[in-house]
């Protein structure tokens, strides 16, 4: 007789003859226990799903600033990660624009707290960056204010002025 079996069924008994022994039948085991779902867990999914995002914006940063593209992605990254903490898709809003606002946001905050010491313009702070790039791509210290388009005399003020850095001293015990 021919036994059609499912997926479904409970495996046949199998038949024993008298020289096979019997086994123990198996103790069912207690059910395992689920663990419980991140609280965060639907937001940093979405972040996850937007990281494309968070690339284009530090690459338009690295390009424009001294800084190593992996580092500003980190940043970026958290800036995702805050936007989708507070974001509400109520409404039909998209996420991609809130999250690029919160990724700027988180950057220009970094570039800021890791920036000058004194408040130097704009156009300088530009400037002294592609003089540092050119520089670490080997031209000649004497031929990058020519290749900015500046005075030799501009482009030492503006060394001058974007090179002070911050030192922090820990706090006297």
């Amino acid at each position: 007789m021919v036994r059609q079996l499912s997926l479904f069924d409970p495996p046949p008994a199998a038949e024993h003859s008298a020289g096979e022994h019997l086994q123990a039948p198996q103790r069912s085991q207690p059910p395992r226990r689920r663990r419980a779902l991140h609280p965060r867990a639907a937001a940093h999914a979405l972040a996850l799903q937007h990281l494309d995002l968070a690339d284009t914006i530090a690459g338009n940063f690295a390009r424009r600033t001294v800084h190593p593209f992996e580092d500003l992605r980190q940043v970026a990254i958290i800036g995702l990660l805050k936007a989708a903490e507070r974001f509400n898709p109520t409404g039909g809003r998209q996420f991609r624009p809130y999250g690029r606002t919160y990724a700027n946001g988180e950057i220009m905050h970094y570039l800021r707290d890791s920036g000058f010491a004194i408040k130097v313009p704009p156009t300088w702070r530009d400037l002294h960056a592609s003089g540092q790039k050119l520089l670490r791509q080997g031209t000649a210290p004497a031929q990058v204010p020519q290749k900015l388009g500046i005075s030799p005399e501009r482009w030492q003020e503006i060394q001058e002025a974007c090179s002070i850095t911050v030192v922090a001293l820990p706090p006297e015990t």
